[in-house]
């Protein structure tokens, strides 16, 4: 999209030579993504050069209070007003100025600069927006995530909120806000580089909907005490005592990673019969949410470093409560700030179209609903089965990608519709808002997911001939509700896609499409329900020609409020 609108060539020749260089692939947020607009940015004389990821919320008065000492702009964007403001108050070192600089900004910022009189030094500064330092033999890289530097090396250092890193050709120096240098600890990131590459696959997304059978092992390996019927989670030993003594759970998560805190919010009222609730992280804080030393708060990111989750987790702290996460990068923020966490331990997820990441969130939290639920109310007899049906899912989830083949034809017959609606019930319904969030983010077709029973209080008046629907509903507890919702479209023309279970001949002759998963417990199905609808929505964005792993207006992790 960008090429249409600048006419981007490639670099001939390409670069060579140099031994530093800044580069910014950004989320707009202030200012269309033009030319003009791009990062890195300057300042009047040409001197200072620097990208930002964040927003300065207070660049309206800065860039006002500077234009009026004659600071020219060329951008719209809030980051343009940054590199003014630092060529305003440049004292001869860029260390020093740039820590007075972060003083008067507010907002969020995760930033590389340069000066052109200190040629030898490189500065990278983070509040509320991640940064990571790669540590390689000859070289040393920043990053805002650590899928782009283990090509390089392994070695790493996550920098903490309101921290400078300066780098040049004496080594590496970290800083605070006081000018004070502070000692920072090196962590060894376990991916390899072949889990980030596609491994044969036409794309990421594909090939971590394939992984799913070994990232869910991996999810659960060494968390399963089957004769005990227990889960062990090591991250959560230090708080097991407060854990007993929780008498809420609230969920903060944003999109794929809040369907899947939906569906923990069933386990853990069903097995654990502890009230829970699910909050979008982005509104956690607005409603003045009641929480206090009794409370849990699971905060689910696959980085770690989503703004918003952060956030909560934060207002969360400062209320008392008990803070958990479940994330997937190892040294995040998120993973650091929380008084405990686990671990989803899947390997890179490439893909912006979130997979594995859902798939495994959802088996954790049926481990931490089967830990809690040992604590207070679930049999032995009723753990062993939870947790022998967890360790068969892999099995199970490798059946279900053998139908690809079976549902890209399917696709084939769908793709060109512009409309389509997602229903299931209980456990299935965040399942539906999970399958119609795949569609529409990376085929860029329309679609709602509906719990089954609501479609009658209005969204049934969408439904035609054109309008198909995709029902899911495996033989569970609510098969009959949901089998009369399914008739009510049929009643109404609306062709059927039905996710359903193996041998149900009246599903066979209702719906026009069927998906079959195999049977597990109830609680457990969404894990295999959403295997079908990844693989729908792939498929269908394939047919339309879509970017699948890089839609549009999409990034993967969403590190600005």
């Amino acid at each position: 999209e960008l090429e249409k609108k600048i006419g981007i060539t490639p670099l001939n020749p390409p670069l060579s030579g140099g031994q530093l260089g800044i580069a910014h692939t950004r989320w707009a947020t202030h200012g269309q993504p033009t030319e003009d607009n791009a990062h890195p940015h300057t300042d009047c004389q040409k001197k200072i050069w620097l990208a930002h990821n964040g927003i300065i919320e207070n660049y309206q008065e800065l860039k006002s209070k500077l234009e009026a000492k004659g600071h020219k702009f060329i951008s719209q964007t809030d980051t343009e007003a940054l590199a003014h403001l630092l060529e305003d108050l440049y004292d001869g070192n860029l260390t020093s100025t740039l820590i007075k600089a972060l003083k008067i900004i507010k907002g969020a910022y995760g930033l590389v600069l340069y000066h052109a009189d200190e040629p030898d030094k490189l500065l990278a500064a983070r509040c509320g927006s991640p940064l990571v330092l790669g540590l390689a033999d000859d070289e040393t890289i920043i990053a805002s995530d650590v899928s782009a530097i283990i090509r390089y090396t392994k070695q790493v250092i996550y920098l903490d909120d309101n921290e400078v890193a300066e780098i040049n050709g004496g080594g590496l120096k970290i800083y605070n806000l006081k000018n004070e240098e502070v000692a920072k600890r090196t962590d060894v990131i376990d991916w390899n580089v072949a889990e980030s590459e596609k491994g044969g696959f036409p794309h990421f997304m594909l090939k971590e909907i394939f992984e799913q059978p070994a990232s869910i092992t991996n999810s659960l390996r060494g968390r399963i005490v089957l004769e005990e019927g227990k889960a062990k989670l090591g991250g959560l030993e230090e708080v097991e005592r407060r854990l007993r003594e929780i008498n809420k759970i609230v969920i903060v998560a944003c999109g794929t990673a809040k369907h899947a805190g939906l569906v923990g919010e069933y386990m853990f009222e069903e097995y654990a019969g502890v009230p829970t609730e699910v909050d979008y992280a982005s509104e956690f804080r607005y409603r003045k949410p009641v929480l206090d030393n009794k409370t849990l708060v699971i905060a689910i990111s696959q980085s770690g470093e989503t703004a918003d989750t952060l956030a909560a987790v934060r207002e969360a702290k400062e209320k008392g409560a008990l803070t958990l996460g479940i994330v997937n990068v190892v040294g995040s923020t998120i993973a650091r700030e929380t008084d405990a966490g686990v671990y989803n331990h899947i390997g890179p997820e490439i893909s912006v179209a979130s997979t594995k990441a859902f798939t495994s969130q959802a088996a954790i939290l049926a481990l931490m609903a089967v830990m809690l639920g040992r604590q207070r109310q679930l049999s032995l007899v009723m753990g062993q089965r939870i947790v022998r049906e967890l360790a068969e899912l892999p099995d199970k989830i490798t059946e279900i990608l053998k139908s690809s083949e079976a549902i890209k034809t399917i696709a084939e017959k769908y793709y060109q519709f512009k409309h389509f609606a997602y229903l299931g019930r209980k456990y299935n319904q965040p399942v539906a808002l999970e399958g119609a969030l795949k569609l529409k983010e990376i085929s860029y077709i329309h679609a709602e997911g509906f719990p089954s029973g609501e479609m009658k209080h209005g969204a049934i008046a969408l439904i035609d001939e054109n309008f198909p629907a995709l029902v899911i509903i495996p033989a569970d507890s609510v098969y009959e509700k949901n089998y009369s919702n399914l008739q009510e479209i049929k009643a109404r023309g609306g062709q059927i896609i039905a996710v359903a279970t193996p041998g149900d001949e009246r599903i066979k002759q209702a719906a026009d499409e069927v998906i079959y998963i195999p049977k597990t417990l109830e609680m457990l199905t969404p894990i295999l329900a959403s295997i079908p609808l990844q693989l729908f929505a792939y498929h269908m964005a394939v047919l339309n020609g879509r970017d699948v792993d890089k839609p549009r207006n999409l990034a993967k992790s969403v590190t600005v409020e």
